[in-house]
């Protein structure tokens, strides 16, 4: 009987909290992943994706409780030069399909002052799954003028290695690391 007490009130404890926790999904118009790399150091090379889905379990008061997942079409990514993209989705690299993903799932956030944060996820790309750390700031939580709902935004960045991934085809010549800078914009969900 004290078991089931016990248990109940975890229950109610656990909802209460996540009661708390509003969902947001991603403004796909005002979200960006820019990536770059050293190429056989004459330059630093960037692309970017956009338009990609996703959403936050946003827990204001413990933010350690939030989550995010994104999906992200690889065959969106845009490097400023079609035939780079070609040579990126082809064998040596992605051997991208339509339909396939990146995608990113939080496991654990740890706060580590007023507005920013680590949030360690585990990355997939083209079936390897790896953990990664995102140092993270919460740019700004409130009511965006314009859609007159709640709105948060965020800044991010990390650093992987092509070759965790199976795609590091040429490295180091052009680097194995690849900076990754995040902006994105997320909407209280209806």
């Amino acid at each position: 009987m004290r078991l089931t007490a016990l248990a109940t009130i975890a229950a109610l404890a656990a909802t209460a909290a996540y009661a708390d926790a509003e969902k947001y999904t991603l403004d796909a118009s005002h979200s960006q992943i820019v990536f770059s790399y050293n190429h056989f150091g004459f330059s630093t090379t960037y692309g970017m994706f956009s338009g990609f889905e996703g959403d936050i379990i946003f827990d204001k008061d413990a933010p350690e409780s939030s989550s995010v997942n994104v999906s992200i079409p690889v065959k969106s990514m845009f490097t400023g030069w079609e035939a780079r993209e070609g040579y990126f989705f082809g064998p040596d690299f992605l051997n991208a399909q339509d339909g396939d993903m990146v995608t990113f799932a939080s496991t654990s956030i740890e706060v580590t002052g007023d507005d920013t944060a680590n949030i360690t996820g585990d990355l997939t790309i083209q079936g390897t799954t790896k953990p990664v750390v995102l140092a993270a700031k919460l740019n700004q939580a409130g009511d965006n003028p314009m859609a007159g709902k709640p709105w948060l935004g965020f800044d991010a960045t990390t650093t992987v290695l092509r070759s965790d991934f199976n795609l590091g085809a040429f490295a180091p010549a052009v680097s194995d690391e690849v900076k990754i800078m995040i902006s994105i914009e997320a909407q209280e969900a209806e």
